[in-house]
């Protein structure tokens, strides 16, 4: 990238002089594995810089095509839409009733299953324009350098590629999206909501019998364009409501869904309603995570450690924090009962985690935190508790208390060379 940087105008010139006369070739993609759990790996594609400049600018003429055309319950890689709202939409089905069944599906290695032919069948109802379909194929009709070996594999696109979100989205709008709006829908004889981020899909039912037909079908549609279902991972589960009347025990099920672990809860007022936490391979992943970044960066000074644990904790929760009606609530109840005994802050794989959720839950609960750190000298937890001051500074009694515990904790140089400028007056001083 660097390199590309350095006579960027000529470069760029001669990129465009390339496109015009048809000379542009698209290097071929290096693919590197990623672990993603269970001695699993992921294949991820990365294409040279220029190259993701012409998918760049491939994907926005995409998405000004198509975006008029993709239905409501597509969510993932749209402007304007995310994970969130996947979820939240599937909160307000199921609080309305329109959920009691749950059809979770998983289609095997989609990246890597995509039909290129009917890929480009599908796009050239869209586009007239040869020289852009010819751009896209030489995109898509790339070899793969994997290690030493190079191959020139007939199916997929490159996950990680920049175009590939979007051309994931096209292939399942006309597989999936308009085949169940259209087709299916109208043949049920109860609701239905299908709710898609990408490959990942969920298909809520208001009756079982249409539940188990869609089902019967959906394997075999999928299958006529090349993508398999997970014959483990594909299943059809009930999730309706339990009983007002019931007082102990749990829902009928829970399924995964977008890094969530969707389930029935009570809420404090005695209602049974949906609830979200992270899934617990996930959380367990991320928490590992920090803990082991702590370890391996200690020598470092108190202002970087806060910076980066800031930046780490911020992103993990971007992600899987569900925010509803209900969510902050939950926060407060399970921040109190976990920091108020103490539990968290004693042990160094949590206590980031505890000061985070602390934070969302308020300034109240970030006092309780940062009083227990003040009081059990708790060394693990001095970063994440000045992260947790800093972004909490417009609360007077909470910047007093992070004040009163800064010195306490690390000492007032380490304070003073973080370039912290807390009050040192207490926030009542002088009420009547």
């Amino acid at each position: 990238k660097e390199g590309y940087g350095q006579d960027l105008e000529v470069r760029l010139r001669d990129l465009h002089a390339r496109l015009r006369s048809k000379r542009y070739r698209h290097q071929p993609i290096r693919r590197v594995h990623i672990p993603k759990g269970q001695g699993k790996t992921r294949p991820i594609g990365i294409s040279a810089f220029e190259d993701k400049l012409v998918q760049d600018v491939l994907r926005e003429i995409l998405e000004a095509i198509y975006e008029q055309d993709f239905l409501d319950c597509s969510y993932g890689f749209r402007p304007g839409r995310s994970a969130h709202d996947a979820v939240r939409t599937l909160d307000r089905v199921v609080h309305r009733g329109e959920v009691n069944w749950i059809l979770e599906a998983d289609i095997v290695s989609f990246f890597d299953s995509v039909d290129r032919t009917a890929l480009v069948e599908m796009l050239q109802t869209r586009i007239a324009d040869g020289s852009l379909l010819r751009l896209i194929g030489k995109c898509l009709h790339v070899g793969v350098l994997d290690g030493e070996e190079h191959r020139r594999p007939d199916l997929g696109t490159a996950q990680g590629s920049v175009l590939s979100p979007i051309l994931g989205n096209v292939y399942l709008h006309y597989v999936l999206d308009l085949w169940f709006e259209t087709e299916v829908k109208p043949r049920l004889r109860g609701r239905a909501t299908l709710l898609r981020y990408c490959d990942d899909f969920v298909i809520g039912f208001e009756r079982e019998d249409d539940a188990r037909r869609v089902m019967a079908l959906l394997g075999e549609r999928l299958g006529r364009f090349g993508l398999p279902l997970h014959p483990d991972k594909t299943r059809l589960l009930p999730f309706r409501r339990p009983p007002a009347g019931q007082r102990r025990g749990k829902g009928p099920a829970t399924f995964d869904f977008l890094g969530f672990t969707v389930y029935w809860e009570r809420s404090r007022m005695g209602r049974w309603r949906m609830g979200c936490k992270t899934q617990s391979a996930r959380l367990r992943r991320a928490v590992e995570s920090v803990h082991d970044w702590c370890r391996c960066h200690r020598h470092l000074s108190v202002q970087d450690q806060h910076a980066a644990l800031g930046r780490r904790l911020r992103g993990h929760f971007n992600w899987p924090a569900y925010v509803s009606a209900h969510h902050d609530e939950l926060l407060r109840s399970k921040a109190f009962s976990a920091i108020s005994s103490g539990r968290l802050l004693t042990e160094s794989r949590t206590a980031p985690a505890a000061a985070v959720v602390a934070e969302r839950a308020g300034s109240m609960m970030a006092l309780t935190v940062l009083h227990r750190a003040r009081t059990q000298r708790t060394t693990m937890f001095f970063a994440t508790a000045t992260a947790l001051a800093s972004m909490r500074l417009s609360s007077p009694p909470l910047a007093w208390e992070a004040n009163r515990s800064a010195p306490s904790l690390w000492g007032s140089a380490d304070t003073a060379a973080a370039g912290w400028a807390l009050p040192t007056t207490s926030p009542w001083a002088g009420a009547a």
